[in-house]
């Protein structure tokens, strides 16, 4: 039965960073409005949302499953607290923080509506650190790491998110953001 929870732990995190990684491109799609000018339907955020939250769940899975695999032993305190691992210690921590960013970027989000926008910009804003921690965590602690297949697909989202992040800084600021609110207030739900 362990082998099964290899399984479950190791493709649990290839899924939760390539879906890390859609979510922080399409946040950028969104935010460059590089699919247009017009407010966008209220599902092209949604499927943002979605993205961040099935990130969640994808982590939760991969942390359930490296917890039940008998191999390494990971135990709550190794998969929770950075540099607590005997196991690749910087490579389990660069998941570790990437986690917990991940879910202050969750949580503010779940509460724009009640904290400042400034904060709320400013946490999400932090999506960029775990596209960057989750890479290197793919990278260094990812059995699959010499996959010539993932190292291609890591490249070209790499790419992706680096090509999407400079043209939003080159992009004129009243050209390029389109907020949550105009795309609500624009579309009617239903």
């Amino acid at each position: 039965m362990g082998s099964v929870w290899w399984y479950v732990a190791r493709s649990s995190g290839l899924v939760a960073w390539g879906l890390a990684s859609l979510a922080v491109l399409w946040g950028l799609f969104l935010s460059t409005k590089v699919m247009g000018k017009k407010a966008r339907p209220n599902w092209l955020l949604d499927l943002h949302r979605f993205l961040g939250g099935l990130t969640v769940v994808f982590i939760a899975i991969h942390l359930g499953g490296l917890f039940l695999d008998p191999y390494i032993d990971f135990g709550a305190a190794q998969l929770l607290i950075p540099f607590a691992s005997t196991w690749k210690p910087l490579a389990v921590a660069w998941g570790v923080v990437a986690f917990y960013v991940l879910l202050a970027v969750e949580i503010t989000s779940l509460l724009r509506k009640h904290i400042p926008k400034k904060w709320w910009k400013a946490v999400h804003m932090s999506s960029y650190a775990v596209f960057v921690l989750g890479t290197v965590h793919l990278l260094t602690a990812g059995t699959d790491r010499h996959s010539p297949i993932l190292l291609w697909t890591v490249a070209g989202f790499t790419a992706a998110v680096a090509a999407m992040t400079l043209y939003r800084i080159l992009t004129p600021r009243e050209t390029r953001t389109i907020d949550s609110d105009t795309i609500r207030a624009a579309q009617p739900i239903g």
